[in-house]
């Protein structure tokens, strides 16, 4: 495999897709999701060989249900390509038009970034949301999955280069790195000839990987620690639902819950209902030393270690914290990785607004679980990550954060004095 001619190719692909039309792109769309219905069982069989993989291997529940594929799941995936058809096209739009004293009609344009590299890993959805964002915003894509989805990504490319084919667009505008040699990783971190940006998603080495070792841009996301705090004000009945669809709905995604702060006024009265509840979902408690007292009667429950509020648990593990007030809230999670998702359950505003204010979090809720933080629920049809770092785009990255803008002068053939 030469990664540099497909760097070539993709460089080229990217060229053409600037000039493509929204129609145009939004029929390839159509064409993928048409194209992933009618090849449902082969991508599912697919899945299926991977999935046996990952048991034999020794992969966790919490990867393993990343990994899945399933005929709902796969629906979903429909879903959200079509989702994206329906979204406004950014590139072309102008931001900040203005006349200047001199005439000069000035304005800032929107364009693609170019050629987009992804690494990820076991979650076979990403294929397709990368694909299908960076199509309508005509980016081309570079992508490199893990081992563990090797067989499901195989058939979504053959998919993906299917549609672009009968659809008429190039089909080097997303390529598929197949060869699970780690050294093509670093080869691709160097390919900034061709490159633009790279966006890994995946755990915290992978992030550090390829900040350090990178020649190219990188959007960093997907990794913090969630965190949810409940204030003494807080509805304690109605906290319990949220706090249950945070950590159980999907524990192995990274916006589940995975350190829960509770105001000491209130723990004596919350922490034996929340044990109750966890008790029901099997969830694993740890407990800091403040919290063991009140946490006796869980089912499953150690005492937080050193590292253990640093970690994000990818499955029904929680760890739970007593805390003096909003502020010993955000200083823990200033002190413990937030970045991600970060939620406050509470019935006062000024609370509400410190939390707001003082969380460094790409996403922060207010009496809402953190579950939320998805493309897909935040309307933007998918994404291809979710950016934790400052610059650029924070987030849910979705059309608009794959786009970058050249300023436009338009006179009536001016020349500068």
């Amino acid at each position: 495999m030469s990664l540099e001619k497909m760097g070539q190719a993709a460089r080229e692909a990217a060229y053409q897709l600037a000039t493509v039309s929204t129609a145009q792109k939004n029929r390839a769309l159509a064409a993928i999701a048409d194209e992933l219905e009618a090849r449902s069982e082969q991508i599912l069989a697919a899945n299926a060989k991977d999935i046996a993989a990952g048991r034999e291997a020794g992969l966790s529940e919490a990867m393993l249900d990343r990994l899945l594929l399933n005929p709902a799941r796969l629906a979903g995936i429909v879903a959200d390509v079509r989702k994206v058809i329906t979204l406004d096209d950014p590139v072309g739009a102008e931001m900040d038009s203005r006349v200047l004293e001199n005439g000069l009609r000035l304005s800032r344009r929107r364009v693609p970034i170019g050629v987009i590299g992804v690494i990820y890993e076991a979650r076979p959805n990403v294929t397709i949301d990368i694909a299908s964002l960076c199509l309508k915003t005509g980016n081309a894509s570079i992508l490199r999955g893990g081992r563990e989805t090797f067989h499901s990504n195989l058939e979504l490319v053959r998919v993906i280069q299917h549609a672009l084919a009968a659809s008429g667009l190039p089909e080097a505008a997303v390529q598929y790195i197949d060869n699970p040699d780690r050294a093509l990783v670093a080869e691709l971190l160097r390919l900034d000839r061709y490159v633009d940006m790279i966006i890994p998603r995946g755990g915290a080495g992978l992030h550090k990987m390829c900040k350090e070792n990178s020649s190219i841009p990188v959007i960093i996301g997907g990794f913090g620690i969630s965190h949810i705090f409940v204030d003494e004000s807080a509805d304690l009945v109605r906290s319990l639902a949220v706090i249950d669809n945070a950590k159980v709905q999907r524990p192995s995604a990274c916006n589940a819950l995975d350190t829960l702060l509770v105001h000491e006024k209130v723990a004596s009265t919350f922490l034996p209902q929340l044990v109750a509840l966890m008790n029901e979902r099997k969830v694993t408690l740890v407990g800091a030393a403040n919290a063991m007292t009140l946490l006796a009667g869980a089912d499953n429950l150690c005492e937080a270690g050193p590292e253990d509020f640093d970690t994000e648990w990818l499955g029904l593990t929680l760890g739970v914290k007593l805390v003096a007030d909003v502020n010993e809230a955000l200083a823990h999670m200033r002190e413990h990785n937030a970045g991600h998702s970060d939620a406050i359950l509470t019935n006062d505003l000024a609370n509400a607004e410190r939390f707001v204010n003082g969380a460094g979090s790409a996403a922060v809720y207010v009496n809402a679980s953190t579950r939320f933080t998805d493309g897909g629920q935040f309307g933007l049809g998918a994404e291809v990550a979710v950016s934790t770092q400052m610059l650029h785009a924070r987030g849910p990255m979705g059309l608009t954060e794959l786009t970058s803008y050249k300023w436009v002068g338009q006179a009536d053939y001016l020349s500068r004095a």
